[in-house]
């Protein structure tokens, strides 16, 4: 063999051997044509269905094929959605009728509605507690549901804008106050306050994951990702990110944490150790993806965004580009 052929076959199995590792990339994309905007994806750790907020209904998509299986109506400006498997229950946080839904896991039907404080924003299921608990973002209050009645068993004051809620698995919650640039930190078994911790220079804080093991949250502000013990509020790592940040997650199995950037970037973060954080990637997504949910198992993200149309030359300075209707999808990636 000639040194030169050698060479470029030596080369091209480089080349091959570094896309094969070149990072998270869009493995797919799912369309649904429906108009409306859209907030939080959940991912059903029960099932293999995706659950899409979008306007006034849910879409429920496959995760495999990313056909559609169901939709869940009545649910007007819906932020998320929650899974109660022990009880085969879901649950949608309304923020325009200022409820939550309650449907059937299987068959999707729905089974009740249950009053919250205004706006409920961000919804999860505790296991811990065995409750479900919004964030009333305009309200100031977490609602706690108790899903084995669909009654609201305590309202707990937390004053501001309220955001994501992440929870340690061991009777605490934390909640980022946008407004006031800090997580508050929540006993779940008393439903008091116990904690409010500063997030520094950080502001607007938005997406909230954490890591139950190193007992550290991922708080997705301005540009910024804010690492916090949650055992004392104690800051212990900032990572830049991209702006327009609205949603975060995190994966246990690699200890990567991601910020899903509305300016059309999602930001890899390796979790090195329990302080020390770096970041890996910034992946191409598309404008508008800020929200973001990961499925454990296969450890595929699911960011859900739009088509927009151009800005005109002419319009004013900080005009939003319209989105172009039935154009709602969702980026799959995955590496």
């Amino acid at each position: 063999m000639k040194r030169s052929t050698f060479c470029l076959l030596a080369l091209s199995l480089l080349t091959a051997s570094v896309n094969a590792q070149s990072g998270y990339h869009l493995v797919k994309t799912i369309h649904i044509a429906s108009p409306g905007g859209w907030d939080y994806p959940a991912s059903d750790p029960g099932s293999n269905k995706l659950f899409l907020s979008h306007s006034s209904q849910v879409n429920i998509v496959d995760k495999t094929t990313g056909d559609s299986v169901g939709v869940i109506t009545g649910t007007t400006g819906v932020h998320g959605i929650a899974f109660a498997n022990a009880f085969g229950k879901g649950y949608t946080s309304n923020g325009r009728t200022n409820n939550v839904t309650v449907f059937d896991l299987k068959t999707h039907a729905m089974l009740g509605q249950v009053a919250t404080g205004k706006n409920p924003d961000w919804i999860m299921y505790d296991a811990f507690s065995k409750k479900i608990i919004t964030s009333d973002h305009s309200a100031g209050s977490l609602t706690v549901i108790d899903p084995a009645t669909d009654k609201v068993v305590a309202t707990i004051i937390v004053p501001g804008t309220l955001e994501t809620i992440a929870s340690d698995n061991a009777g605490k919650l934390f909640v980022n106050v946008e407004d006031k640039n800090e997580i508050v930190a929540v006993d779940i078994v008393k439903n008091e306050v116990i904690a409010h911790w500063s997030l520094g220079s950080a502001e607007g804080p938005t997406g909230l994951a954490i890591d139950t093991k190193t007992k550290r949250l991922f708080a997705t502000c301005d540009k910024v990702m804010v690492v916090m013990d949650c055992t004392n509020g104690k800051i212990v790592a900032q990572v830049p990110i991209g702006d327009g940040c609205d949603g975060a997650a995190f994966d246990p199995a690699t200890k990567t944490v991601f910020a899903s950037n509305g300016e059309g970037t999602m930001t890899v973060v390796s979790e090195v150790s329990a302080n020390e954080y770096k970041v890996t990637e910034t992946v191409k997504t598309k404008k508008g993806a800020r929200t973001i949910t990961i499925d454990e198992k296969t450890h595929r993200l699911y960011l859900p965004t739009a088509d927009y149309e151009p800005v005109p030359a002419d319009a004013p300075k900080n005009t939003r580009a319209k989105m172009i209707p039935g154009s709602f999808q969702v980026l799959v990636y995955e590496k």
